[in-house]
């Protein structure tokens, strides 16, 4: 488990017309998210004076071998198996001697992997019925919005919300949170931890997550990539597929072979395995290899000649060799431009300054990096969280459901389901002006 966030949030309501109600005490929810493999279960509190408390907030993953993804079926059964405990610990960190201590009861309705919102939503449920509690539906994308300007203080901004299973562009109108953009095939999140399963990296903490490390070994070498944005909408499965057939280039050293210390180009020792040695005499330069065979050393004796285990070759320029660092730091480059492009569209189109981006793929540095470039050339300022907000949790989901019970929006027994496509423009917003 992770350990828990116990933040206070001092935004406080700037308009006077704030359709929120006034609170003449504090309440209290207990939240419940687990629409992918991530589980968690948060406490959050809203304060007679607008500011918001985080009480607690606990999650535990369902991570998977290395080249692996998650099923449906295996995460819901990971969801049951770890429920209760993290649900007890979430109301421990919290303070609470119980859940009846609690204004409501909210579970993500979606969107989301079916099995494992259905896991999620009938504890909620249970809860909701043995504490005699109101239990409320909420989508999963207005609780990482909302969250999201709680923490930041982001006031009208426009949001982009990168996930495993989503990709949008979005703005505020009119009591809905309108979609400009979104892919039109897979996700962000999704191309990354695919990519990540191809080159065979590690699920824990999470594949994009270590991507990103990835991505830092590999300097500035700009691998070409298909781009395609059209209009505020972008396609990633192409940029996928090209990425990944590099993997089957000739000139790609795989994982197994992953240098340490300097990148070959820049001389020093690197660690190669046995196998990557295969095609090293037409992709060396300069080198020398040990007689284990096991180590590469830069040099400055004759060019163009490389001896392994006592034989030479020709070899061509070192700079042909890819890393999987080289191309982690290519894919997030192509992907995340296009990503800054159709928000700048969206920013120019409402004529808004500010931008907002949650989701998992939001704590991502480099996209912060690339998203404050762009909007600082527009007078702009770019508004993101660490992993403890911007990762699946459940006290997004807790702070929107209380926002959503404090306007009357409960949700009814017989229709307090779930739904794997639950759009981010379809629930009324009511708490907004």
């Amino acid at each position: 488990m992770t350990p828990s966030a116990t933040v206070q949030l001092t935004q406080r309501r700037k308009k006077r017309s704030d359709p929120l109600p006034k609170l003449e005490q504090p309440l209290i929810a207990l939240g419940l998210e687990g629409s992918a493999n991530k589980l968690g279960v948060g406490v959050v509190r809203h304060n007679v004076d607008g500011t918001v408390d985080v009480l607690s907030n606990v999650r535990h993953t369902y991570v998977t071998p290395a080249g692996t993804g998650f099923l449906p079926s295996d995460t819901a059964r990971h969801h049951k198996q770890w429920l209760i405990r993290v649900t007890q610990e979430a109301v421990k960190r919290a303070g609470l001697n119980t859940i009846k201590e609690c204004t409501c009861i909210c579970y993500t309705k979606g969107p989301g992997m079916g099995a494992p919102l259905q896991s999620v939503s009938l504890v909620a449920r249970t809860l909701a019925l043995l504490y005699e509690l109101p239990l409320v539906g909420v989508n999963h994308c207005v609780g990482h919005i909302e969250m999201g300007r709680t923490i930041t203080g982001a006031h009208n901004p426009i949001v982009l919300y990168v996930s495993g299973g989503n990709t949008q562009v979005i703005a505020y109108s009119n009591q809905r949170y309108r979609i400009f953009g979104e892919t039109l095939d897979i996700a962000v999140g999704n191309c990354l931890d695919r990519f990540a399963r191809t080159i065979g990296l590690s699920n824990d903490p999470s594949p994009g997550q270590n991507i990103e490390m990835e991505a830092r070994k590999g300097g500035n070498r700009l691998i070409a990539l298909p781009y395609a944005t059209k209009g505020m909408d972008v396609s990633l499965s192409g940029m996928l597929a090209a990425t990944e057939a590099y993997t089957k280039d000739p000139r790609f050293v795989p994982n197994e072979g992953t240098f340490v210390g300097k990148r070959i180009g820049g001389g020093g020792e690197a660690k190669m395995g046995k196998d990557s040695f295969a095609n090293l005499g037409s992709l060396a330069n300069g080198l020398n290899v040990s007689a284990d065979g096991k180590h590469l050393r830069k040099e400055g004796g004759e060019k163009n000649r490389v001896i392994l285990n006592g034989q030479s070759d020709s070899a061509s320029s070192v700079e042909d060799i890819i890393t999987p660092a080289d191309l982690c730091f290519s894919l997030q480059e192509h992907v995340f431009a296009m990503l800054v492009e159709i928000t700048e569209r969206a920013m120019a189109h409402v004529g808004s300054k500010q931008v907002l981006i949650v989701g998992g793929v939001g704590s991502n540095k480099r996209l912060q990096q690339m998203m404050g470039t762009m909007a600082a050339e527009r007078g702009g300022s770019v508004f993101a969280t660490d992993e403890r907000f911007c990762m699946d949790n459940g006290i997004m989901i807790a702070h929107a459901g209380l926002l959503s019970h404090r306007m009357g929006l409960n949700t009814p027994f017989e229709k307090s389901t779930t739904t794997q496509r639950f759009r981010t423009d379809a629930p009324l917003v009511t708490w907004r002006t």
